[in-house]
């Protein structure tokens, strides 16, 4: 599955967080980093989702950059 992320600057890193996944973050020195680290967060997310017998969201956010 692919998820949506959004990475925002923190004052001292960068912060990540998935849409469809309440919950789930990360956070890393640089943009790679939360990535990473996000990438990570959501692959022990759904493991915990499913070891509680919750069901796991499926992908419906959408993330698009436009001109203003």
């Amino acid at each position: 599955m692919r998820y949506a992320i959004i990475i925002e600057k923190a004052p001292s890193n960068f912060s990540a967080y998935v849409p469809d996944l309440p919950g789930c973050v990360a956070t890393g020195e640089t943009v790679a980093a939360a990535e990473n680290n996000i990438r990570e967060a959501i692959r022990f997310h759904i493991e915990g989702l499913k070891e509680d017998g919750l069901p796991v969201p499926e992908p419906a956010a959408i993330a698009e950059y436009v001109d203003a």
